[in-house]
């Protein structure tokens, strides 16, 4: 399954948000330091619901930190300056997602050793970004579907009542 990065990220609703999408589409969560939050912040883990303790979720003191710990991965860095498109590379299983800061993104100094992997969602000319928590599920469930949901529910099912076979 993917792994999602977020490189400092600021706002606890977005993480506690972006923690609960990971746990539902399997992902890992990495967070890298320094954090605009405390991981036991009130509205981190009321926008993570009560899902928050299930999130399988590492702390990095930096960027190098991560890279030393994950030797040799493939790390797609989305950001706004990229040249291509999300939908347009192929995610392997095992890949990892960068998603900067809110106010900031990824810091240039780390795109620019990164042109080949850096990857944007298509917006319109004058708008500067999305929110953190829809970018993240936007390029997360892209990379699910190139690799067929892998070990996701594929057929859901009413909670009182029942399809009628047809």
């Amino acid at each position: 399954m993917p792994g999602i990065i977020l490189h400092e990220p600021e706002i606890p609703f977005n993480t506690g948000n972006i923690g609960r999408t990971c746990l539902n589409a399997g992902a890992s969560l990495h967070l890298i330091e320094p954090l605009g939050f405390f991981l036991d912040d009130k509205h981190l883990k009321r926008a993570g619901m009560d899902y928050w303790h299930q999130v399988d979720v590492t702390r990095y003191v930096s960027y190098e930190d991560f890279l030393q710990k994950h030797p040799g991965s493939k790390i797609w860095y989305a950001t706004t300056k990229a040249h291509q498109c999300y939908s347009d590379v192929k995610f392997a299983p095992n890949d990892f997602i960068m998603f900067g800061k809110e106010s900031g993104g990824i810091p240039e100094e780390i795109l620019v050793d990164h042109e080949d992997t850096c990857i944007r969602i298509p917006m319109m000319e004058n708008c500067r970004s999305l929110n953190l928590c829809n970018s993240v599920a936007i390029v997360l469930y892209e990379a699910l579907r190139q690799n067929n949901f892998p070990g996701l529910m594929q057929n859901g099912n009413l909670h009182r009542l029942n399809w009628e076979e047809k």
